[in-house]
């Protein structure tokens, strides 16, 4: 392969990626219809902002759970296997929500347990894409599964908006686990069987603890996990912000609309237009520029300039897309699915903490300086990442990482 890389058509022609892009786009899209309705349900039964709020978080308050003490079940048990478990999960709590007549408490628990296992779905999904696309090919498909994301979050928003006025949030639910059904229909005829990869012995809860631990005692591995938590921390600190600085009105839609679009842009431009090494020299001032535009806070920027600023700022986002290559080196093959689950439950772990700390800033200094201290907390983060943002001169190999991060027999 040269140094221009894969393409997205050859991406593209490869059919398991078909697959995997297919449902990926109809799971996201699905996940932004339940939340929202899941939300509006919950305010109708009990008047409850605060409710209405914990519901929407709900399907992501379980991945440090999940994340901690589950994942190497994603490569214990076979990849098709689990995402079509993950699908039809989805099915029957989607029908149970809408049809059940459940209290408002047990459809939060239910909700709760069953996102426990979340992470390892999403885990044996990332896990298969360098098996499909290895190489150079594997960061083109990251860039894709990017831009999908924030498409089809947007996409869900508002067909769930639709649903939700045309047929009330039971209906809205019901259309969720329609998605989920014909994604688990896809999963199970596009994609061939593979079994599991062989993952350390012992008890699932046991394994996973001994894995995350000897993956995040590797300076490489933990220093690339870092990098990709903290910078992506910060700017969900300012992005919480977003509604409060606006006064809490309609206009932080259009603002938060444009950070998803910067988000999808950036994601595209830097997988489409730069080359493999490029990519990965550009990992380090994309971070900074996660940052840089919410200082601009401390000047009380309109809504029109705080939408552009937004969206420069999620642009460099795409600076994850030159850490994929070398987190797949830097961790072995037979517990890639628990790297990527870790890696996953981290950043999600990350934004909620980024998101409270700076809403308890806020509180106590107001919304704008709040927006301006996470920008300069970002700037000083990538500053001190940056020598896990660079590029290695000599990559390693997994082969030579494999004795460090290998799962150990004694516990």
């Amino acid at each position: 392969m040269t140094e221009r890389g894969a393409t997205f058509g050859q991406v593209f022609a490869v059919r398991e990626f078909r697959v995997l892009f297919g449902s990926f786009a109809l799971l996201i899209s699905g996940d932004s219809i339940k939340m929202l309705a899941l939300s509006v349900l919950v305010y109708a039964e009990t008047g409850s902002p605060g409710l209405s709020a914990a519901a929407y978080m709900a399907g992501w308050l379980p991945y440090i759970l999940g994340g901690m003490f589950l994942l190497s079940l994603a490569d214990r048990l076979p990849p098709r296997a689990v995402m079509v478990a993950g699908e039809l999960v989805r099915v029957v709590v989607c029908l149970l929500l809408a049809f059940a007549g459940l209290p408002v408490p047990v459809m939060l628990g239910l909700v709760l347990v069953t996102g426990l296992f979340a992470p390892v779905f999403g885990a044996a999904r990332s896990a298969l894409l360098p098996d499909v696309l290895p190489g150079d090919a594997f960061v083109l498909a990251r860039s894709l599964m990017g831009v999908t994301s924030a498409g089809a979050q947007i996409a869900g928003l508002a067909v769930g908006g639709a649903f939700l006025a045309v047929t009330g949030p039971r209906g809205a639910l019901a259309v969720t686990a329609a998605l989920s059904a014909v994604a688990a229909l896809v999963l199970r005829y596009g994609l061939p069987h593979r079994p599991g990869r062989g993952a350390a012995a012992g008890g699932a809860v046991r394994a996973t603890l001994r894995v995350n631990r000897s993956l995040m005692v590797d300076r490489r591995v933990r220093g690339l996990a870092l990098a990709s938590w903290l910078p992506i921390m910060c700017l969900a600190g300012a992005e919480a912000m977003v509604v409060p600085y606006l006064g809490g009105q309609g206009q932080a839609g259009a603002v938060l609309a444009a950070a998803a679009g910067g988000m999808a842009v950036g994601e595209f431009a830097v997988g489409r237009f730069a080359a493999p090494g490029v990519r990965e020299r550009l990992s380090l001032p994309l971070a900074v520029l996660i940052a840089l535009p919410w200082l601009a806070f401390l000047m009380a920027p309109g809504v029109a300039w705080a939408a552009v600023l937004a969206a420069v700022s999620a642009a460099g986002v795409s600076y994850q897309l030159g850490l994929q290559r070398r987190f797949v080196d830097a961790v072995p093959e037979e517990v890639r699915g628990q790297a990527f689950g870790l890696l996953s439950a981290g950043l999600m772990t990350g934004q909620a903490i980024g998101a409270a700390a700076i809403g308890v800033l806020g509180e106590a200094i107001g919304p704008g300086p709040a927006i301006f201290a996470a920008g300069v907390a970002g700037v000083l983060v990538a500053l001190a990442l940056s020598g896990a943002l660079r590029p290695e001169a000599r990559p390693v190999s997994a082969s030579q990482v494999t004795e460090v991060v290998r799962p150990s027999r004694g516990g």
